[in-house]
């Protein structure tokens, strides 16, 4: 299972952009480079991620939508704004699973 755009929690149209405003942007975003920054309000950006870190961390597992739905919740609200790269991002997610 994937996390589509439909299923999340704040897809409402005003905290994600999904279109892509600077030239160096890109709308189909599909990769991620761990050194690279995470853009938390551009939509395409974090479904890529969240749907990259449950298949990267928990690939015998499969997740249903609440975990998704944590996963989105935790970047929004728990990880601290000073920690920004994918990798570093993952990592605090993965570390504080349990905590959050």
């Amino acid at each position: 299972m994937s996390y589509k755009k439909s299923e999340m929690l704040y897809d409402d149209g005003v905290y994600y952009k999904w279109k892509a405003v600077a030239d160096h942007d890109n709308p189909y975003y599909t990769k991620g480079i761990d050194h690279s920054e995470l853009n938390r309000t551009e939509g395409y950006e974090i479904l890529y991620f969240i749907n990259h870190i449950g298949v990267k961390h928990w690939p015998v597992n499969p997740l249903n939508l609440s975990t998704y739905n944590k996963i989105e919740r935790m970047i929004r609200h728990s990880v601290p704004s000073d920690i920004r790269t994918h990798k570093k991002i993952a990592d605090w997610i993965i570390s504080n699973w349990s905590k959050v």
